[in-house]
């Protein structure tokens, strides 16, 4: 076998180090949507008032850092899930992954896009298609390493189906939610807000209710 091909068989098939080096990019762009958080300028303020006016003010940046931070947090989440039914990797496997990280190396700006310019369509628009790519990412990545025999043994096949079902609907949830910007920006937000939330808090909530726990 000629030794690009042989190289090629062997390249990328620990999955421990692209679960770190994701880890570590996800943390940098959690960090990054912080910095973006200015404290309002000391020479504005010469009063309570004034303090709780500027704060006010800043009112597009926390809601897009709160937006973005749920975001980072289910697709790391996703992508962690992947990783963990995935017996092994391979080179392809290994660029798609890495292109899903380019895609959320984005994230931080059309973050501070949509704070920057939060009543424009555009911005909203652009902050959608980034969560667009991460999805389809992570969907080409379940369909790829599913057709190439790389998820675990012991994995249900309803659970693989799970996961891309998952994917596209919630995907499709997010273009309706971004679609709405045609009525109102902020009534796009708000859904897209809700969203989140729902994917981050209700299947967490629906275990503590299967057992018989009340939510905390």
């Amino acid at each position: 076998m000629p030794l690009p091909l042989l190289y090629n068989r062997i390249q990328g098939r620990n999955l421990e180090r692209l679960a770190a080096l994701s880890d570590g990019i996800f943390a940098v762009a959690m960090t990054l949507l912080v910095l973006d958080l200015h404290v309002p300028v000391a020479a504005q303020v010469h009063s309570e008032h004034d303090l709780l006016a500027a704060l006010a003010g800043m009112a597009p940046q926390w809601i897009t850092y709160g937006m973005s931070f749920l975001t980072l947090g289910i697709f790391w989440a996703g992508q962690q899930t992947q990783l963990n039914n995935i017996s092994e990797g391979n080179r392809d496997l290994t660029w798609i992954h890495l292109g899903f990280l380019f895609v959320t190396t984005l994230v931080p700006f059309s973050t501070r896009l949509l704070a920057e310019f939060i009543t424009y369509r555009l911005a909203l628009g652009i902050y959608w298609l980034n969560i667009l790519a991460l999805g389809a990412m992570l969907y080409w990545s379940w369909m790829y390493a599913a057709r190439q025999g790389l998820i675990k043994a012991d994995v249900p096949k309803d659970v693989q189906l799970s996961v891309c079902r998952r994917i596209l609907i919630a995907q499709s949830l997010y273009a309706a939610g971004a679609a709405l910007c045609f009525v109102r920006v902020w009534l796009s937000i708000a859904v897209i807000v809700v969203l989140q939330l729902n994917y981050a808090i209700a299947p967490r909530l629906g275990r503590k209710k299967e057992t018989g726990q009340a939510p905390s």
